[in-house]
């Protein structure tokens, strides 16, 4: 098992789409990048923790590969909004991938050379790239937000 770390937005969304993916096996929404411990979604809603909302992905390699997943992030968001997805504006809705070691970096990287030159956005991705610092669990009414409210479509 192994495990990546992506931010796109509201946070409830990017868990739905992809639990969706064979070979993910678990998905946990959290908090990540930000100047304080253990924040809470009032700090993080502020914008005042620096935090992003951030979905970490524990997934089967055998199943589907660090790329695809990248493949599918670029997909169920707008990379070239700066700290905007939709309705949700602020640095705590930034488009980010988070890196766990070297080899996720290389691929990160590649991956968003190549969303940039394949022109399918009018405007530059903005999407960060950068190593992961602790991810902070979100409160437990976070997790599988839509899924336990039966929603079944991205809140996009």
């Amino acid at each position: 098992m192994e495990k990546a770390i992506f931010a796109a937005g509201c946070f409830w969304g990017v868990e739905l789409n992809f639990s969706k993916i064979e070979g993910v096996i678990e998905t946990l929404v959290g908090y990540i990048a930000g100047n304080t411990s253990n924040p809470t979604y009032e700090e993080v809603c502020s914008g005042r923790s620096g935090h992003a909302e951030a979905i970490e992905i524990s997934y089967d390699p055998k199943v589907v590969s660090y790329e695809q997943l990248l493949d599918n992030l670029w997909k169920i968001h707008n990379p070239t909004t700066l700290n905007q997805q939709g309705p949700d504006v602020g640095t705590q809705y930034r488009s980010a991938i988070f890196y766990l070691n070297e080899e996720q970096k290389l691929a990160a990287e590649k991956s968003k050379a190549e969303i940039n030159n394949s022109k399918k956005f009018n405007k530059p991705v903005v999407t960060e790239v950068c190593l992961a610092s602790e991810f902070w669990l979100a409160e437990e009414y976070h997790q599988q937000y839509l899924k336990k409210r039966n929603i079944t479509i991205s809140c996009r």
